[in-house]
């Protein structure tokens, strides 16, 4: 009776994890679709002005990837770089006047802030100046992109064209990040896919939607809308700064955009595990509002969704019980459908689908890891500095 019991609950607990595939499958947005990219457009009559703004702390070793391609955008309007060197210790700010000096192109600005006053976060201090400098020169755009992101020429000229002809106060790509190393292969394509998972694309651009976030990365955001609603200062303490920014814009009646970037790519390496750690574990937590029930439902429904399936197969085989193999088989097939064009994305062999649970019970981990370091008092880190303060902005509201 007992062993029948058992059986019964992992069939009954993989068919919980089987019903929430089919309704993330069919019913969130449609997030595993990779073709959100940037919407019909077409030149406008007259180029708007266009200022952007780099944040930077210790990027030499990226900024000759990723510098050159923003001087040489092909941008039929008024078109300048500032480039915010935030205190760093590596010559950042020199590389990017020798940059400027060695190839041409757009003017470039550099200039450096002092401290972030007590309430601000490093980076969002960096494009609070730059935004500064930016505004003696009266834009009509802002792009607020990393220093680890190469554009294509024309990228600047697409993204504008795509915000004039949709009416789009912000429109952002999510940048195609870099996939060379093992680790790469296998965390990277799914941080894209749970990010989508998180704030569907498609959910995002729609009008009467409140689903709103940005990739920081590449952020095209209307001044007008920006003044409105008075970024950065809104957002000033936000870890989660780019996904602050687009419910910022959006909470003040402007419109939104995020997709898929199809030449606007990440050059910074995480050649090793504990590269992407950090990269995650940094702000999981501040994701969460620092709070300890949405970090147990987290790890409750992480282990639903991706673990579930595969333990009920094995649990199912041990115990010769068919129904709970076969259905847990078919929960791992449809997560490993939706994983499936977000490989083809990043041109990853289709292999590495099946492991999605594995690399999902990493991110696991991170997150666990990112509220340990919370309450250990060391909070999240970005280029050397530590916000303990809780980001209170950051909510997804679907």
């Amino acid at each position: 009776m007992g062993q029948t019991a058992r059986v019964s609950a992992i069939v009954w607990i993989a068919a919980g994890s089987l019903a929430a595939w089919l309704w993330l499958l069919l019913c969130q947005g449609f997030f595993w679709r990779t073709d959100v990219r940037l919407p019909p457009r077409r030149d406008p009559e007259r180029w708007p002005s266009v200022c952007v703004v780099v944040p930077a702390r210790d990027e030499a070793a990226v900024l000759p990837a990723s510098l050159p391609s923003l001087l040489a955008q092909d941008y039929p309007g008024r078109a300048e770089v500032f480039l915010v060197d935030d205190g760093s210790g590596d010559g950042t700010g020199e590389l990017a006047r020798e940059l400027a000096r060695r190839t041409g192109g757009l003017p470039l600005t550099v200039s450096t802030p002092g401290e972030p006053p007590p309430g601000w976060t490093g980076k969002l201090w960096a494009v609070r100046h730059g935004m500064g400098l930016a505004r003696a020169r009266d834009p009509e755009y802002l792009l607020l992109t990393d220093a680890d992101i190469a554009h294509a020429p024309d990228s600047l000229r697409e993204l504008v064209a795509a915000a004039r002809t949709g009416g789009f106060d912000v429109v952002s790509q999510m940048a195609r990040l870099r996939v060379e190393s093992g680790w790469e292969r296998l965390v990277v394509p799914a941080f894209v896919y749970f990010f989508a998972q998180l704030y569907p694309f498609r959910r995002i651009g729609g009008q009467g939607t409140r689903t709103a976030a940005a990739a920081g990365g590449c952020v095209l955001l209307s001044a007008e809308a920006a003044e409105r609603a008075r970024i950065p200062d809104a957002i000033r303490h936000a870890v989660i700064d780019d996904v602050a920014l687009a419910r910022a814009v959006k909470g003040g009646g402007g419109r939104v955009w995020l997709g898929l970037a199809e030449r606007v790519d990440s050059v910074r390496p995480y050649p090793r595990l504990h590269d992407l750690w950090r990269m995650v574990s940094r702000s999981a937590y501040a994701q969460l509002r620092h709070n300890p029930l949405l970090l147990a439902g987290t790890v409750a429904g992480l282990t639903l969704v991706y673990l579930v399936p595969p333990l009920a197969v094995v649990a199912g085989a041990a115990a010769g019980d068919a129904t709970a193999a076969v259905v847990g088989a078919l929960a791992w097939l449809v997560m490993t459908a939706t994983y499936v064009p977000m490989l083809r994305y990043y041109r990853q062999p289709l292999w590495l689908a099946p492991l999605l649970p594995f690399t999902a019970f990493l991110y696991l981990l991170m997150t666990v890891d990112s509220a340990v370091q919370h309450y250990r008092g060391r909070g999240a880190a970005w280029k050397g500095r530590t916000y303990a303060r809780p980001d209170t902005v950051v909510r997804d509201e679907t």
